[in-house]
């Protein structure tokens, strides 16, 4: 790991100016550091913001649920209001990685690194998340760019998710026996207006599957996915898995998600 220089902020417009030159911002460090020590990134300055008083926490309404981005992911999962308004959210939180990582990381860290294996931009697509920032909205469609890529800006920090209490969902994964990250998950959400269907560890970044979300509008059920044709045209093909075995265990997982409702 290269040397660099570690600072601490006490609100988000410190942090935004802090923010200089190659740094970027500190909060569990499960995804950054491992990282920084395989010299796979490499930044001049850490930026913590764990201190910063308002970044956590978990608010929930009759239409949202609002959770900080340095909330961990075993907050999420224990959290009444969690378990009230979205309970398949709060399984995903308590099946992310071991309880150590449960412990350190948080929401924010996970989204704004984007793994292409990571559960929460998952539910954040199927749950028509907003990410609210220090500058401004932005909807979980156009958030999500690539493999580590997201909309946002250099300086740009994330201040809180906030999700659409679905009528109904489910979220479902064939984790890595070793790492626990999702080999395919799939988030099934029933929303006021829409169906919508997440798609995680199957491609270089999530995405939401039409033909799913053509069929469990029509019928919302286990029944309507069976004669749905899924292509493993674009999936990852790695030592986990073949393209083609994870177009079947995408069905697998939506049938499980839909079950879960």
């Amino acid at each position: 790991m290269k040397t660099f220089n570690f600072k601490s902020a006490t609100n988000t417009k410190e942090a935004g100016k802090l923010a200089s030159g190659r740094a970027t911002f500190l909060a569990g460090g499960m995804s950054l550091l491992p990282a920084m020590k395989l010299r796979l990134a490499a930044y001049s300055d850490l930026i913590n913001i764990k201190r910063i008083k308002g970044l956590s926490g978990i608010k929930v309404s009759s239409k949202s649920l609002r959770i900080g981005s340095i909330t961990t992911h075993a907050d999420v999962a224990s959290s009444k209001e969690v378990g009230k308004s979205i309970p398949s959210l709060a399984t995903l939180a308590d099946g992310i990685g071991d309880p150590q990582v449960r412990n350190r990381g948080t929401i924010g860290g996970s989204i704004a690194n984007n793994d292409p294996a990571a559960d929460y931009p998952s539910a954040c697509l199927a749950l028509n998340a907003t990410i609210h920032t220090n500058k401004r909205k932005i909807p979980a469609d156009k958030f999500f760019k690539g493999m580590f890529e997201t909309d946002l800006k250099k300086g740009e920090l994330i201040e809180a998710i906030e999700f659409e209490v679905p009528e109904k969902s489910g979220y479902a994964k064939f984790p890595n026996p070793a790492s626990r990250y999702a080999v395919v998950g799939v988030y099934v959400a029933k929303l006021k207006k829409e169906v919508r269907v997440a798609i995680t560890g199957a491609g270089s970044c999530v995405f939401r599957s039409k033909e799913l979300e053509l069929a469990l509008s029509n019928n919302f059920s286990n029944s309507s996915i069976e004669n749905v044709n899924i292509s493993s045209k674009g999936l990852n093909s790695d030592l986990h898995a073949s393209a083609e075995y994870r177009a079947h265990i995408i069905k697998v997982m939506a049938k499980k998600a839909v079950s879960s409702c």
